[in-house]
């Protein structure tokens, strides 16, 4: 099964984490195709601009198996999500956002991404990677669906030791 996987994060060691989950991820998944790095506005409370990124993953598991390891990189990278602010800054915040063809609907994952299409800073790296894998749900395109968003303010940044 392919799977696109969002990376975000706006704390000073999340450049490191980025590198270390794509490092970790290719242990537990083949690792199709992975976008650059890119700045964006930050959602919800003031706080520091993201990076963003997407990688297409190759995987054998059920998508909750690699939601679980993506939790665990998480917390491995610093992350407590019982500390801290909903939308708020965070060093590591990996998001399962879409498979082919596949509409999941469990208490712990929702595929598609059920915020993926209103959302320029996923939609940005992941049309790099992913452009024409089409909505399951809304029957269009990354591509399509990253033009009926404001992307102003995201931009690809150099990250040193991004295999991307």
């Amino acid at each position: 099964m392919l799977l696109l996987l969002g990376l975000g994060g706006n704390l000073p060691k999340t450049p490191e984490a980025f590198v270390g989950v794509i490092h970790h991820l290719e242990h537990h998944a083949h690792l199709r195709a992975l976008s650059r790095v890119w700045c964006t506005p930050a959602v919800g409370p003031p706080q520091p601009e993201y990076l963003n990124a997407a990688a297409v993953l190759e995987v054998k598991t059920h998508p909750l198996v690699l939601l679980r390891l993506c939790q665990r990189l998480e917390a491995l990278a610093g992350r407590d999500r019982s500390r801290e602010q909903r939308w708020g800054p965070r060093v590591l915040d990996l998001d399962l956002l879409l498979a082919p063809g596949v509409v999941l609907q469990h208490p712990e994952l929702a595929l598609p991404h059920p915020r993926l299409h209103q959302r320029a800073f996923a939609l940005a790296p992941a049309c790099e990677v992913a452009a024409g894998w089409q909505h399951p749900r809304l029957f269009l395109t990354l591509a399509e669906l990253l033009r009926t968003v404001d992307a102003g303010g995201c931009s690809p940044v150099q990250l040193p030791g991004w295999p991307g």
